[in-house]
């Protein structure tokens, strides 16, 4: 039972400043151990930590360029020119692109965007885009979470007369696009404090400064900040920083006046309004923006989250939400297949990364598809279709393992790719096959160490149910937002057992609810829930003690609040001794 995750019990913080900072703050010796892991060791940093302020966000004019932006867009918006918003069709795209669009057309009726077609023209600025914005007339275009590569497509705008304003957060390469400006803080020479926001906050930056500049006050760029709230969760960038505060007042935002497009959205997945978390945002909201583009059209998400009226905005999210249910259906069949593939030994390879390919399934759900076989088999895959004649797929990596480097040791085999260390896109000849699937099982096996193959739970703390007080729990809250590099902390109790109200719950019973007490400490029983965890059932059921791992969530259902243990693990009583 359980035996197949590694449980990696962190080392406690400096006692001494951990005692410190508890008495300061009169909390909890766990809590202060968490903020001292987090480099929260003073009053005054636990402040700031808990208050995030707009007052912290840094000067947009420190990020290389921005001046040149902000000017080029002025001259746009004042002489009447046409301007062309263009992103991609996932979230951090089109987020993007409603936010960008969604100010511009506050000064100048003469705008517009574009979202490229996933299947006909592919990720990033393309000829086909460029082509429409030269027949139409336009003369600007800000490209949003794409562009940084695109310097032969940024150098056929321009000898349309086209000038590009480009706004990315990818890496870039040594040489950059011959662009108006080029907004990237992962520049090699921009030295912008914050580096790992989204595109979309690129985009909010580049408004910032516009409002900076000419004056335009800071309250009228909130309503903007549910947008990036929105693509700050989904794109899994770190919770920190700049991204913790915008993040923390999106939140605010998206709960007590959300933009019309996304009430649709809280309605129809059935998300408890003004209780929406960066949890719903990842796994109900973002993937419901997503399906526009991996089923119909990126442009759909963007007139939902730009829409003026609660009708529009309804029919939409409803074609959106149906969407949705399609992919879900589509992503079920494939991951079916793929997983059978892989265990009949007819997927391309399953050695030390998995690789598969029908040229037949739906380019949209790739990605997806490669992260439920890294959930089955845990090693660093790649799932691949046909499209426009060529193989094309997504790559997911697992934890420690820089998946983008073994692809881009492959560059001379690809027609194009791009991504992050794990997550990346790629396309290449189908002759160039066997040879690309060659070169990556030996370019991990070369690299990856058996520690990677293991999923690891990074626990932070042991913690006795007697102290989850309200109290306790109420300054937990207030670490959120939650995200990479400022997780939602695991906790190990051990020797707990079920009082007996077990009982499986969900589609085909897979999940299950319980009621837990800690052996010690018999009076303080907590609910828990455990997702794809009902494998334990009859074990637990059985009365036997075991040691689990959770995170404290909060559980609103029909108007009342809960607090309640969402379980990552369990085990038997002996194993963790």
């Amino acid at each position: 039972m359980g035996t197949e995750k590694k449980w990696n019990l962190m080392e406690p913080a400096d006692p001494e400043k951990v005692g410190r900072l508890a008495a300061e703050l009169g909390i909890d010796r766990v809590l202060a151990d968490l903020l001292v892991k987090r480099g929260i060791e003073t009053f005054d940093q636990a402040r700031s930590f808990f208050r995030p302020s707009l007052s912290d966000l840094h000067d947009p004019f420190l990020m290389t360029d921005m001046d040149k932006a902000v000017e080029r867009l002025h001259k746009a918006i004042t002489s009447g020119e046409k301007i062309l918003v263009y992103g991609d069709y996932d979230v951090d795209g089109t987020t993007a692109v409603s936010l960008v669009y969604s100010f511009v057309r506050r000064f100048t009726p003469k705008v517009d965007f574009y979202i490229p077609d996933r299947y006909d023209e592919g990720y990033g600025v393309s000829y086909k885009g460029i082509d429409w914005a030269s027949d139409n007339g336009f003369s600007l275009l800000i490209t949003l979470d794409c562009g940084i590569k695109a310097i032969e497509k940024v150098a056929y705008a321009h000898g349309k007369g086209i000038d590009v304003i480009i706004c990315d957060h990818h890496l870039p390469e040594e040489t950059l696009p011959e662009a108006v400006a080029v907004l990237d803080p992962k520049r090699e020479d921009c030295h912008y404090p914050f580096d790992d926001l989204c595109g979309c906050g690129v985009g909010f930056k580049l408004v910032q400064a516009y409002s900076l500049r000419y004056n335009i006050p800071f309250e009228s760029l909130e309503p903007l900040l549910d947008l990036l709230v929105v693509s700050i969760a989904s794109d899994l960038v770190t919770m920190v920083g700049e991204n913790r505060i915008l993040a923390h007042y999106g939140l605010k935002r998206l709960n007590e006046n959300p933009r019309k497009g996304l009430l649709a959205l809280i309605s129809l997945a059935k998300l408890e309004p003004s209780h929406v978390s960066i949890d719903d945002i990842v796994f109900k909201i973002g993937p419901r923006i997503n399906a526009a583009g991996r089923m119909e059209s990126g442009r759909l998400a963007v007139e939902l989250l730009t829409a003026g009226d609660d009708r529009t905005a309804f029919a939409i999210g409803e074609k959106i939400n149906d969407n949705n249910n399609e992919r879900k259906n589509i992503d079920r069949e494939i991951t079916q297949e793929a997983l059978e593939m892989v265990s009949k030994g007819t997927a391309l390879s399953s050695e030390n990364v998995t690789i598969v390919y029908n040229p037949t399934w739906n380019k949209g759900v790739v990605g997806i598809v490669a992260s439920r076989l890294v959930e089955a088999f845990y090693k660093p895959t790649v799932v691949l279709t046909k499209s426009n004649g060529f193989v094309t797929g997504s790559a997911r990596s697992v934890q420690g393992f820089d998946l983008y480097m073994a692809i881009e040791s492959c560059a001379d085999l690809l027609e194009n790719f791009g991504g992050h260390v794990y997550a990346a896109g790629l396309t290449l000849k189908e002759e160039n096959l066997p040879e690309f699937c060659r070169r990556m099982n030996s370019f991990v096996s070369g690299k990856i160490i058996p520690e990677m193959l293991v999923p690891v739970i990074d626990l932070d703390a042991r913690l006795d149910f007697s102290q989850i007080s309200p109290k306790f729990f109420r300054i937990l809250k207030q670490f959120q937002p939650f995200g990479p590099g400022n997780a939602n902390p695991v906790f190990l109790t051990e020797d707990v057992y079920d009082v007996g109200n077990g009982r499986k719950v969900g589609a085909g019973g897979v999940h299950m609810k319980l009621d837990l007490v800690q052996e010690s400490q018999p009076y303080h029983q907590i609910a828990a829930i455990g997702f794809n965890m009902s494998e334990f059932y009859d074990y637990i059921k059985s009365g036997n003690p075991v040691d689990v791992c959770y995170s404290i969530v909060e559980n609103f259902y029909r108007g009342s609040s809960t607090i309640q243990l969402r379980l990552k693990d369990m085990r038997e009583r002996e194993e963790f001794l």
